[in-house]
């Protein structure tokens, strides 16, 4: 159902993107700046970060770097083999899709600029667009109408409460509400001019040959990427199609399958959530069928899915 309650995942770094522009208008952080010059303390000395002691590439992050995924660091540190977190290149330098890096700029938020993100993002992005049941936190009132989730051989997966706010994907949502935070985020409601472009611009290019896993592949290159103009972009990718520039942001896991696409010129957005990963096997015929040809890089962000040569 429309008001059904389902796991963002991470459609919920677009959302804290928007917020987070909202704070470079207001003259509260720069996307340029050092987030050393907004911790009270080196980021290796708080609890969550002491692997990076020695290291003093994590005084190149910048919130910029961290919200189009360069920051070198891995998805997430239970990845690696050893389980701490490193740098395996420069911050700025490649493109890796990196949860920690997200996490890194919620607690610079929280740490740095004294925010409470839960609440911010209930306030400046919820609230302002009437998404009555969605939030960075289970609520209780979810549990009457919500979706669990399914894996791609169909093992049932309950619908994880979260706790705990993470920037990088703990919003629980409904299809009805996302509508509406789409339509608002698309018409810049909130922002300035310059900084709703800001979102939507080419930040950085991406040229992997795949998504993930994103280390192993950060070094690698495809010239599919060129050919669009596949670039990192603040709200996620963006790329131009045959007939139009289009920006989009996925949400993934083993039981669930999100997908938003919007095309710049037509004004138009396509929101596409499942509660079954194998929703996305699907989601090209519907793209296709909503917009017609896109040069979505599906073959990027789902090489699984794609037919074998």
């Amino acid at each position: 159902q429309t008001d059904t309650i389902m796991y963002g995942a991470s459609v919920t770094k677009a959302a804290f993107a928007y917020m987070v522009l909202q704070l470079v208008d207001e003259g509260k952080i720069d996307l340029d700046r050092s987030i050393a010059d907004y911790l009270p303390r080196p980021l290796p000395e708080l609890e969550d970060y002491t692997d990076l002691a020695g290291d003093e590439r994590w005084r190149q992050l910048t919130p910029r770097i961290l919200l189009t995924h360069r920051s070198g660091l891995a998805n997430m540190r239970f990845l690696e083999p050893d389980q701490k977190l490193r740098f395996h290149f420069t911050p700025g330098e490649h493109y890796a899709y990196s949860n920690e890096g997200i996490w890194i700029l919620q607690i610079v938020l929280q740490e740095g600029l004294g925010l409470d993100v839960g609440a911010e993002m209930q306030r400046r992005v919820f609230d302002r667009f009437s998404m009555t049941r969605t939030s960075m936190q289970w609520r209780e009132d979810f549990a009457a109408n919500l979706a669990d989730g399914y894996a791609m051989d169909g093992t049932f997966e309950p619908h994880d409460h979260r706790d705990n706010v993470a920037a990088a994907g703990s919003m629980d949502t409904t299809i009805a509400d996302q509508a509406r935070m789409w339509r608002g985020m698309f018409a810049g409601e909130g922002l300035s001019p310059a900084a709703r472009a800001e979102w939507v611009s080419a930040q950085f290019p991406i040229r992997t040959t795949q998504k993930f896993p994103t280390i192993q592949f950060f070094n690698t290159v495809d010239t599919r990427g060129e050919a669009s103009d596949l670039s990192a972009s603040l709200v996620g990718e963006s790329w131009n199609g045959p007939n139009d520039r289009y920006f989009s942001k996925g949400g993934h896991n083993d039981w669930t399958g999100n997908l938003v696409i919007c095309a710049e010129r037509q004004q138009r957005c396509l929101i596409m959530f499942g509660n079954s990963v194998r929703a996305e096997v699907i989601y090209p015929e519907i793209v296709a069928m909503v917009f017609g040809e896109t040069d979505f890089p599906f073959w990027w962000i789902y090489p699984e899915l794609q037919p074998q040569q």
